[in-house]
C-alpha cells in the first residue's frame, strides 16, 4: 500500500481510537445513565470517579491511557520511518494529537467528550515512557495528598516540559513544543477548575464504590 494512503488511514484510525467514550459507555451499560448529565458534566476520568466511584474511575483511566498509547503506536505499521528520529516522533505526535481530538470530540457520542488528560498520558507513555512514569508519579502523589484530580493533572502536566527540556535534554524540537503545548492545554481546559480551587469549591475525589441503584434506570 502507498505510504501516503496508509498514513491517512492511520490518522483516521487514531481519531477513532481516541473517540472511544469509555466513561459514557460504562455509565450507560452498567448504571443506566449518561455521565455527562451528572457531576461536572465532563466525560472523563475525574467525573467518573466523582459520579460512578473508584472501580469505574480506574477502568476509564486505564482505557483512556491505553487508547492514547495504541493510537501513537499505529506508526509501527509504517516500516519506512526510523524509530527515534524527528520524522518518526513528528508522526507519533500527529497520531497522538488526533487521538486527543477524538477524546474531546468523540464521533460516537455526539462530539461531546472529556478533557483528554489520561489520553495525553498514554501518548507520552508511548513517546517517552520514563518521562511519562515520572509525570504519573507526580500526579499520584499530589492526588493522594490533595484529593483534587484537576490540581494533580495540571501540576503533573506542568512538570512534563521541565522533564523533557531540563532533565532528559531532548533535541527534537517538535517534542519540546508538544510538551509546552500540553501544559498550556491543561491549564486552558481547567479554567473553571482553577476558579473553583481558588474559591475552595472544587470537589474532592472520594474513593468509594457506586451502586447502580443510586441512579434511576432510563426506559429503553
Amino acid at each position: 500500500m502507498n505510504v501516503v494512503i496508509l498514513s491517512i488511514i492511520l490518522c483516521f484510525a487514531a481519531y477513532l481510537l481516541g473517540s472511544i467514550p469509555s466513561s459514557v459507555w460504562i455509565g450507560r451499560w452498567f448504571y443506566g445513565i449518561d455521565i455527562r448529565e451528572h457531576g461536572s458534566g465532563n466525560a472523563g476520568t475525574t467525573n467518573t470517579f466523582r459520579v460512578l466511584g473508584t472501580t469505574p474511575g480506574i477502568v476509564v483511566f486505564i482505557v483512556d491511557i491505553f487508547k492514547g498509547w495504541l493510537a501513537v503506536n499505529l506508526i509501527r505499521i509504517i516500516h519506512t520511518l526510523e524509530p527515534g528520529t524527528a520524522p518518526f516522533v513528528n508522526f507519533q505526535l500527529l497520531l497522538g494529537g488526533l487521538a486527543v481530538l477524538g477524546h474531546i470530540f468523540p464521533v460516537y457520542v455526539g462530539f461531546k467528550g472529556g478533557k483528554g488528560v489520561a489520553t495525553l498520558l498514554g501518548i507520552v507513555l508511548a513517546i517517552h515512557p520514563l518521562a511519562a512514569l515520572i509525570t504519573l508519579s507526580i500526579f499520584t502523589v499530589i492526588l493522594l495528598i490533595s484529593k483534587y484530580v484537576s490540581l494533580s493533572s495540571m501540576l503533573a502536566g506542568l512538570s512534563f516540559p521541565f522533564l523533557i527540556i531540563y532533565i532528559f535534554k531532548t533535541t527534537i524540537i517538535s517534542l519540546v513544543i508538544f510538551s509546552i503545548l500540553i501544559s498550556i492545554l491543561l491549564v486552558v481546559t481547567h479554567q473553571k477548575n482553577i476558579v473553583r480551587l481558588a474559591d475552595r469549591e472544587e470537589n474532592k475525589v472520594r474513593f468509594r464504590r457506586a451502586s447502580s441503584n443510586q441512579f434511576p434506570r432510563r426506559k429503553r
